[in-house]
């Protein structure tokens, strides 16, 4: 065992600082090495894969990737082929593309729709066609909001509702809109406001779909997303804090991203015991339901309140998330000592299970 640890990166993309690192990246690098491992930064491009794959392979018994897929030149898909041939040569990933799909892909409430987490009206949409031939008519049942699968900080994700009030009031849900329905479009990257007809709209969001890994998840809005949204941020299977997300005031508003003005608090888990205690206890049908409690090393789970059948507090889950999770602003709260003593666990507990294996064999 080397006891070393790989933190992946890539040049460029709003999420870097001016030493050309994400800001939470060399805390995690150094809490790695005051835990007596060796830790470095590699940064990933698509014309040095072959040579990363032999240095990282020679040199680290795992890795842990800071990367946000939209920002590879290219996309993706090359990426994703090294994490996984590192993978296959033995070393820990955290987080994989596996887990990165299971967990990080919108189209997870979808699969998660039939339990108590996710409105049973979610619907994903995998090729054009099928979005422009479902959507005129999902939108007749009220506001909705489409998510893209690429993107972050709110790039790509609407809400759309009938500009008309009084036509929207007059509209018999299920019946399909007119493609020249005029919309009210609020994107969340920063909370701004289009009037655009229906098919000019989808034909607009096209762009969402095509391509790898593209989708549009379609999802009602949910009025109370106005009081915030709250995250529960987990290191493994802990939860570390709950930060609570309140858009900016503004009639249309709805994003809670720091770059549309949104408001942060930040708790400890033991303030929402309910919200904590609900998430724990769905765990398991949440694994079964995204193929696998392959639990990420950073991972987040996105909550709305809504109002239950009696009226009481409830909560809608509107997004997973382990792909790139940032946590600039908790960096005083030790996150990153507690990533580096998983991570470390994580390849000793593999080594330990490997030297088993030879004894027995």
């Amino acid at each position: 065992m080397h006891q070393a640890i790989v933190v992946f990166e890539v040049e460029g993309g709003s999420d870097k600082y001016f030493d050309g690192h994400r800001k939470d990246t060399m805390p995690i690098v150094e809490a790695i090495r005051a835990a007596g491992w060796h830790a470095e930064v590699v940064y990933f491009r698509p014309e040095w894969r072959e040579d990363i794959f032999t240095y990282v392979s020679e040199n680290f018994d795992a890795y842990i990737s800071r990367v946000n897929p939209g920002n590879i030149l290219g996309g993706e898909k090359g990426y994703f082929e090294l994490l996984t041939q590192l993978s296959d040569a033995g070393l820990v990933g955290m987080s994989t593309p596996e887990e990165m799909m299971a967990y990080g892909a919108k189209d997870a409430l979808v699969k998660l729709k039939d339990t108590d987490l996710v409105p049973s009206d979610t619907a994903a949409y995998y090729d054009v066609e099928s979005f422009h031939q479902a959507f005129p008519t999902s939108l007749s049942y009220g506001e909705r909001v489409l998510k893209q699968n690429r993107g972050s900080t709110g790039s790509g994700i609407w809400r759309v509702q009938i500009e008309d009030k009084e036509l929207a009031a007059s509209i018999t849900p299920g019946t399909p809109l007119p493609l020249d329905t005029e919309l009210k479009c609020t994107e969340a990257v920063d909370n701004h406001t289009e009037i655009r007809q229906l098919g000019e709209f989808m034909d607009f969001c096209d762009r969402y779909i095509i391509g790898d890994n593209g989708m549009l998840v379609d999802m009602r809005f949910i009025p109370r997303i106005i009081e915030g949204e709250i995250r529960i941020l987990l290191v493994g299977p802990e939860p570390v804090f709950v930060v609570h997300k309140k858009p900016a005031e503004g009639a249309d508003n709805f994003s809670a991203t720091l770059f549309s003005g949104a408001h942060y608090s930040y708790d400890t888990p033991q303030a929402w015991p309910e919200l904590v205690e609900m998430f724990a206890a769905a765990r398991p049908e949440i694994a079964e339901k995204l193929g696998g409690d392959n639990i990420p090393l950073v991972w987040t789970a996105d909550f709305m309140l809504a109002d239950d059948d009696a009226g009481n507090d409830t909560y809608v889950l509107g997004e997973i998330n382990c792909s790139c999770v940032g946590f600039t602003s908790e960096l005083d709260m030790g996150i990153q000592e507690k990533i580096a003593a998983i991570a470390i666990s994580r390849v000793e507990e593999k080594h330990a299970a490997l030297a088993l294996g030879d004894v027995a064999s």
